[in-house]
């Protein structure tokens, strides 16, 4: 066992559900402030040895992420519709979350992020907010998160970038073929592409082997440590302070309270399917924008009748997601974009909203080859290449070789009809409610989406691409699902009645509950929200251990 070892019936000062993005940050800040920490993961604890590269195993078979069969998921676009079971949602299920598997892109919000709402007003349909705080407030948080995790970039190499205090604490990763090609073609357009920021070491680093570009990030786990998860960074840390203990394959169903409203703990069900009772004085909910929301409207109790901290009715509203679009070029000569890292290269020229437009969306494009053989040759090629055969074979051979692909990461628009809930009939394996996602864009963002189309195949053209072929932006189901990001469904805000949690993350209904993750949100920014869910588990962390040695938690 690795760390402190406590006792089920012994109350702990912290008990935070989830080890992932937020919650690695969360144990690790709260332990070295000298309290006592349990973190329930429903997950195993894997590392670095149980790792490999097996694209069926990880990338179909979801050896890392959640699995429908255990915890079924149904989707549907508007309330009056059945939802059907898709796996609509998609999350790391181990220690570490997704920052185990995810691609480690690490961009910060820029300044207007954070008051779009003030900049373009009011957009019909949609319950578009300014939040509650500035980037000034998160930004040495961000310098923070980027020093202890280890994150590799160039410090104002992109022209739209807010203002940082420090440098990136490493150097960027070698520009990949991709990388040569976007500059060349982004540049003949005027535009301004830059090194791609990455949660991956291009140097060693605090003890951490530096990327040994084996070509396996996105969906796998790095065996050389090299990817900076909260697995291999900050959980080391928290559990050597001795103070901290991880708990895996405990799956939480309930969030306990008392006559008082106070959370006591919480139920969960430990490897053994047995239930378990864990008191804790504070409870923390870092379990990602679906999976922290579910739990709360599971702890409906007569004080908290439609879910516990739900009294504005928002638990689980507003949901946003990946939007996104992908074009791919074929080269001339070999790319060989299979190995190292998926990006390192990026640009951010069509970040910002513009009125002019006649629309509200932005987004930033990457480059990158976003397949793995099998995936690639059942769905990454043009539709006019043959399916079967000789000839098929022939194309493999040489698109895999000579394909890259453009990604843009774009808005996505809050919107209280979309949103997480219990599903009425569908039970997962412990015989606990499915996750029911409902869950439609925008007009905003697919237009939005269909413009930044428009913007990577001019990217590819202009590099010299020979062939030029896009993926369709709808329907949603098809393009955007599983999403990962999952955003806006505890939102913060002033208003106890418009939001869940405070600029802390502080439940508004219950004075020792918080919720730190990605349901934060109040906007989406343009998707790649790691780096913001971290600094503001590293600001939350700092308040709550300020209020707890202050004794203001109850």
């Amino acid at each position: 066992m690795r760390g402190a070892q406590f006792r089920t019936s012994e109350t702990v000062d912290f008990l935070v559900v989830g080890s992932g993005a937020a919650g690695g940050v969360m144990a690790k800040e709260l332990a070295v402030a000298g309290f006592s920490v349990v973190v329930l993961e429903q997950g195993p604890y894997l590392t670095e040895q149980d790792f490999g590269h097996d694209e069926i195993k990880y990338a179909v078979q979801n050896a890392l992420t959640n699995n429908t069969k255990l915890q079924p998921i149904t989707y549907r676009k508007h309330e009056n519709e059945v939802a059907k079971p898709l796996k609509a949602i998609e999350y790391g299920r181990q220690v570490g979350g997704g920052t185990v598997h995810f691609t480690a892109n690490y961009w910060r919000l820029h300044e207007s992020d954070f008051n779009e709402r003030s900049i373009y007003g009011e957009i019909p349909g949609t319950s578009f907010a300014d939040w509650p705080i500035r980037y000034s407030d998160l930004e040495p948080y961000y310098t923070k998160a980027e020093e202890e995790i280890g994150i590799s970039g160039l410090g104002g190499a992109n022209p739209f970038e807010a203002p940082r205090s420090k440098p990136y604490p490493l150097p960027p990763m070698p520009v990949k073929s991709s990388g040569v090609l976007f500059e060349r073609g982004a540049k003949k357009l005027g535009l301004h592409p830059y090194p791609a920021p990455v949660a991956i070491l291009s140097q060693p680093y605090r003890g951490r082997g530096a990327c040994a570009h084996c070509g396996m990030c996105e969906l796998f786990g790095c065996e050389m440590k090299a990817k900076s998860s909260t697995l291999v960074s900050v959980i080391p840390i928290a559990e050597k302070t001795g103070r901290c203990e991880i708990r895996p394959n405990s799956y939480v169903r309930k969030v306990e309270t008392n006559a008082k409203g106070h959370v006591t703990g919480a139920i969960y069900f430990d490897e053994q399917k047995r239930e378990v009772f864990q008191p804790a004085k504070v409870v923390v909910l870092c379990a990602n924008g679906v999976e922290s929301s579910k739990l709360l409207l599971m702890s409906k109790s007569k004080l908290f009748p439609q879910g516990l901290a739900n009294s504005s009715g928002l638990v689980g509203k507003n949901l946003m997601w990946d939007n996104g679009t992908e074009s791919c070029g074929l080269f001339e000569h070999p790319l060989n974009e299979f190995k190292s890292v998926q990006v390192t290269r990026v640009l951010q020229d069509y970040y910002d909203a513009d009125k002019r437009r006649g629309f509200y969306g932005g987004g930033a494009i990457d480059a990158r080859f976003d397949f793995y053989p099998a995936g690639f040759a059942l769905s990454g090629m043009p539709d006019d290449v043959p399916k079967w055969g000789i000839d098929f074979k022939k194309a493999v051979g040489q698109y895999f070789t000579r394909t890259m692909t453009l990604l843009a990461h774009t808005t996505s628009l809050s919107m209280e009809r979309n949103n997480v809930s219990l599903d009425p009939e569908l039970k997962d394996a412990w015989g606990l409610p499915g996750v029911r996602i409902t869950y439609d864009w925008h007009p905003d963002d697919v237009t939005n989406m269909k413009w930044l189309v428009e913007r990577e195949r001019e990217i590819l053209q202009a590099a010299g691409a020979q062939k030029v072929w896009s993926f369709p932006v709808e329907p949603a189901e098809v393009n955007v699902m599983p999403s990962r990001h999952l955003m806006g469904t505890c939102r913060m805000g002033i208003d106890p009645r418009r939001s869940v949690v405070d600029s802390f993350g502080h439940a508004h209904d219950v004075k020792n509950l918080f919720i730190v993750d990605g349901s934060n949100f109040v906007t989406s920014g343009r998707q790649q929200p790691t780096a913001t869910i971290q600094a503001l588990a590293y600001r939350a962390a700092e308040h709550i251990a300020e209020r707890a040695r202050a004794g203001d938690l109850g």
